[in-house]
């Protein structure tokens, strides 16, 4: 693939709001397969995972979200066939700071720290809602938030619930929701590149952001795109 038509993948990619479907990036690069288009796209998310970025830090909030279809009778932590997606959002005054998302395998004690020890910096306040299983949590300041029978989960933690209902608004919006559990991490480091990005007032920025970590990360086989590492214990593929 000539470097040229990466490059305008780059441009297509960083200078929409909401980003580029594939089937969208193969009409507007002329490709001959939408295979190749797939592809080039789910690299780029790769890319999009700066390596060593800084972990969050502050007062940081952190809830678990569910993607996929409707179970019957299922409903909350209980749900066994959905993606099951964690969440942390920074607090920044009433709005939100950085963000970061994985999938994770279940709501353990094991995933649930794992993740957080991975994307938050020892030291910051990490505020989540009453499950029991963020109860042990070392190295932070543990602000627990019990919900009431009165109260609404998105009171108690209303940034990572705005989050995630952005996030779910973008799935659907731009990808209409046609997303395998197997790729959902690459989409989701693509909502928080642009999410972590979205006060900069110029796309080129972005771009040149995103060309810029393309040359830092591994190649990515076809094979890995197609097959991806499970994820395991801990929030860590």
């Amino acid at each position: 693939m000539p470097l040229t038509i990466w490059l305008r993948a780059m441009w297509q990619i960083s200078s929409q709001k909401n980003g580029i479907s594939a089937l969208g990036l193969q009409r507007v690069l002329g490709l001959g397969s939408y295979k190749t288009a797939w592809a080039m796209l789910h690299k780029l998310r790769r890319a999009m995972v700066r390596p060593g970025r800084d972990r969050l830090d502050g007062v940081v909030e952190v809830d678990e979200a569910y993607w996929g279809g409707e179970e019957t009778g299922v409903t909350g932590r209980g749900a066994e066939k959905k993606a099951l997606i964690i969440v942390a959002a920074e607090e920044d005054g009433k709005g939100i700071g950085r963000i970061r998302l994985r999938t994770i395998p279940d709501a353990s004690s094991a995933s649930l720290h794992g993740f957080i020890r991975q994307a938050i910096a020892p030291g910051s306040t990490v505020r989540t809602d009453g499950w029991k299983a963020y109860l042990g949590l070392e190295g932070y300041i543990h602000d627990r938030q019990v919900q009431s029978h009165l109260e609404a989960g998105e009171h108690l933690l209303p940034r990572v619930h705005r989050a995630i209902a952005l996030l779910k608004r973008w799935l659907l919006g731009t990808h209409q929701g046609a997303i395998g559990p197997e790729h959902l991490d690459d989409y989701l480091d693509e909502f928080t590149f642009r999410f972590n990005r979205r006060t900069s007032k110029s796309r080129g920025q972005l771009f040149y952001r995103l060309a810029q970590q393309a040359v830092q990360v591994g190649p990515v086989p076809f094979a890995t795109l197609v097959k991806p590492q499970s994820v395991v214990s801990g929030g860590v593929k």
